[in-house]
């Protein structure tokens, strides 16, 4: 397969280390050929080659200088979306930074793109699916195209994946569950008497909260995860912007660490239901028991539990995701495309 790659953050550098390094680690990986025909970055420049670029140069000379070199020989001018309109690709990678703001513009555009070319488009992206998800699997399927995106919940735990291939028939009516690392480690923290600015702090040296962590602290992200849920498994067309939203800021910081010792834990929980006929989703701060489930859940933490007309109420617990989780979902997609899935 070839392959275009739009963004080259800490996901594409932990699938290209994947890639190159590790896969003898993998009875799937010897069948998974894939040749890299371009790699475009809005900060870190671009390269092409139509016959396969050196990836295990291209991570290099970003791990070193931060940037593609222009003595690199595959160096490339092509910005992200003349490199969708242009290169001769079989799967896009989609990447780049998330754009809540701009509705998952200019991704939506990149893939949106892609797919009217009949090009394969494989996503850790939540902006394009939470925002134009039925837009986009239509465009597939007219086009004979797939478009996978696990890693755009829970960091590549398989929840599409099995939703597709093992619920075959079942209706899902509720998706609830804790959904945003940051903000889970941050009420760790705090219960355990850090102080909210040290919490912050320690999120951004583990390398998982951004330098504005607001979109995490204030729900957005953990809207945006609902919405693609919901819009996947519920066929709903619901937005980010239209989850109802409450984050750190209604919550009583100097009250949290008092929680534990009067038997509950406070959680930042995602939900979406059916009610009267509707699909309604909502993010924002809950109360649990000591032995609740969710309440067990701690540091970067994730847990979702499904629930459908036919079976009890499923749920996926992931201890402690890494970016190496969320470059492996991107993988998992592609070995799927490889085996023909």
């Amino acid at each position: 397969m070839k392959v275009l790659c739009i963004g080259f953050g800490n996901v594409a550098r932990s699938l290209a280390r994947l890639l190159i390094k590790e896969p003898s680690r993998s009875r799937f990986l010897p069948g998974l050929d894939l040749q890299f025909v371009g790699v475009t970055s809005a900060s870190r420049g671009s390269l092409e080659n139509a016959q396969g670029l050196d990836l295990s140069r291209a991570l290099q000379e970003i791990e070193e200088s931060g940037r593609f070199q222009g003595k690199n020989p595959d160096f490339s001018k092509l910005n992200s979306l003349e490199a969708v309109q242009q290169l001769d690709y079989d799967v896009l990678i989609e990447l780049s930074t998330l754009n809540l703001n701009n509705k998952g513009k200019p991704a939506l555009t990149y893939m949106r793109t892609a797919l009217e070319r009949g090009k394969h488009c494989v996503t850790a992206n939540k902006g394009p699916i939470a925002f134009a998800y039925q837009e986009l699997a239509s465009l597939a399927r007219k086009n004979h195209s797939r478009l996978l995106f696990e890693s755009t919940v829970m960091d590549g735990a398989p929840v599409f994946n099995m939703a597709r291939t093992a619920l075959k028939g079942c209706r899902v009516v509720a998706v609830e569950g804790i959904l945003n690392s940051t903000g889970n480690y941050v009420l760790t923290q705090i219960e355990q008497g850090t102080s909210f600015d040290e919490a912050i702090l320690k999120a951004r040296q583990g390398g998982f909260a951004e330098a504005d962590p607001s979109h995490d602290l204030e729900g957005w992200d953990a809207a945006a995860k609902i919405s693609i849920l919901a819009r996947v498994l519920m066929d709903a067309e619901i937005t980010p912007t239209e989850v109802s939203r409450k984050g750190f800021s209604t919550l009583d910081l100097n009250e949290i660490s008092q929680t534990v010792s009067a038997g509950t834990r406070v959680k930042m929980v995602a939900r979406a239901r059916i009610d009267s006929g509707k699909v309604l989703a909502e993010v924002g701060p809950e109360h649990f028991p000591i032995n609740h489930p969710f309440a067990t859940v701690d540091g970067t933490g994730n847990i979702l539990r499904i629930e459908t007309d036919l079976m009890c109420p499923l749920t996926i617990r992931q201890e402690s995701p890494s970016v190496k989780d969320t470059a492996y979902g991107v993988l998992n997609d592609l070995i799927e495309l490889g085996a023909g899935g």
